[in-house]
């Protein structure tokens, strides 16, 4: 049978603050190596001989997630948009009754956009393992082989031997304390749960139908009438709001009786917070890990990245330090989780470090917030070749450009001129506008906004190739 991947590329981008953010989870991260997570994610199935893969992802996401698989020449109108996060049992589901409405009742692989597997190999070994089983209409999970007592996974606690590699799901087990902990990893029973999965489509849905007919139903009806926009496929909004959250374990897992796992040892990490980043990390001699411009004096078993300046430690240990262009982490190792605690704070307090960078990406390119004062606002606006942004106006601001490198063609009211190196222009308050870069090389430009309010949100857009009106 033929697998069909799955790739579930939701977050909320908090676990590793201030490098992931609301608007920019973790798995668009290059957390090491020249691809992102989700793109590591992709180019681990090339041993299993599968077509491209279908992901599952966020409205707000949708461009991050179409521009990397296009890097990768993996687009091609197979990414399904959430109107919001119902977990992971209705994401399969649509998942499901996608492959099966293109007319294959295929093996579905599930996978984590945000997972860490340092062998690859090992992992296509595993799947193929799995294979026998899921054809057989079983449902399998991975179960990661443990190498410690780890307090923040659930576990799965396996029965009897299967022929070939796997064996029955005994029962599946919380996150338990340390001592519990303890005894699962002495005893060898026990495994951690990876949150992947490999089984039919349509035995899937059969389970889910028998178990929660009500997120079945809510799916079906989401499907029943999906529009195409560009690259992705829209779900009926609000049949899809109506269908209760859950996650597949909750929902299918645990009540099936045909639940298989097979064990995977591959160097396995769901990369949940920078102390886990560390682990699975290459050290120097000192047990220290950098990304960036970093130095060290005296210190040891320390965490820093740095994003856009010299990052310095002398006479310390056991910390992580996250310089990025707006916000810095300095925390011991064995208190990064409390991270979570000051995105909520900056969620309380109603500011934006918590959900975006000051680097923001868009499909057409991306925008650096420069600078920032009372009444003004300055941006380093990168535009892709062959994109433009949309025509629109605003009611707060007056723009002018001053275009740095490449070529750009400004629409301004009626007026369409061509600017180079050096030149600039003057958006009036209340006109409408777009800038276009015609040219093979990114168009690089800095905007100066001035006026009463700078908000995005001060944007009315009447014209856009990306749906956004």
């Amino acid at each position: 049978m033929k697998i069909f991947p799955v790739i579930m590329a939701g977050g909320n981008g908090s676990r590793l603050w201030p490098l992931s953010r609301g608007l920019y989870p973790k798995q668009f991260l290059r957390l090491e190596g020249q691809f992102t997570m989700l793109q590591e994610t992709v180019r681990r199935l090339d041993g299993l001989a599968c077509g491209a893969p279908l992901l599952i992802c966020n409205e707000e996401h949708r461009f991050l997630v179409a521009e990397q698989l296009r890097a990768m020449d993996q687009l091609a109108g197979n990414i399904i948009l959430e109107p919001a996060g119902r977990n992971t049992a209705p994401a399969i589901a649509l998942a499901a009754m996608t492959a099966l409405a293109q007319g294959e009742d295929a093996l579905l692989l599930v996978l984590a956009a945000d997972h860490v597997i340092r062998s690859p190999a090992a992992f296509v070994a595993a799947v193929q393992a799995a294979r026998p089983h899921a054809e057989a209409d079983q449902l399998v999970t991975f179960g990661i082989v443990a190498t410690a007592p780890e307090t923040g996974y659930g576990y799965i606690r396996r029965g009897d031997a299967l022929a070939g590699q796997g064996y029955r799901v005994a029962e599946f087990v919380e996150k338990p304390d340390l001592a519990t902990a303890r005894h699962y990893l002495e005893c060898g029973e026990y495994y951690w749960n990876s949150g992947m999965f490999l089984f039919k489509a349509s035995r899937y849905l059969a389970e889910l139908q028998s178990f929660r007919p009500d997120i079945y139903a809510a799916c079906e009806r989401a499907l029943g009438n999906p529009s195409s926009d560009m690259d992705f496929v829209r779900v009926d909004k609000a049949a899809f709001l109506a269908c209760p959250e859950d996650s597949i374990d909750y929902a299918v897992m645990e009540k099936t009786a045909s639940a298989v796992v097979v064990p995977l040892d591959a160097g396995w990490s769901d990369v949940g917070s920078w102390s886990s980043l560390w682990e699975i990390s290459p050290r120097s001699a000192d047990g220290n890990v950098q990304q960036g411009d970093v130095m060290f004096h005296d210190s040891h078993n320390n965490y820093v990245y740095a994003e856009s300046a010299l990052v310095s430690l002398v006479g310390v240990e056991d910390l992580v330090v996250i310089q990025t262009k707006d916000a810095t982490l300095v925390a011991r190792r064995e208190r990064v989780q409390e991270v979570k605690k000051i995105v909520e704070r900056l969620k309380q307090q109603g500011r934006s470090e918590h959900h975006v960078h000051r680097e923001v990406y868009r499909p057409w390119g991306k925008f650096d917030a420069i600078d920032k004062g009372q009444r003004f606002q300055v941006k380093h606006i990168t535009v892709k070749p062959g994109e433009k942004l949309s025509l629109q106006m605003h009611h707060h601001r007056a723009e002018h450009w001053i275009v740095v490198s490449g070529t750009a063609r400004v629409t301004c009211g009626e007026a369409v001129t061509l600017l180079t190196e050096n030149q600039s222009t003057y958006i009036p308050l209340g006109q409408t506008h777009s800038l276009e870069n015609p040219g093979k090389i990114p168009l690089e430009l800095i905007e100066v906004q001035s006026g009463t309010y700078l908000g995005e949100d001060d944007i009315v857009r009447l014209e856009d190739r990306y749906g956004r009106v």
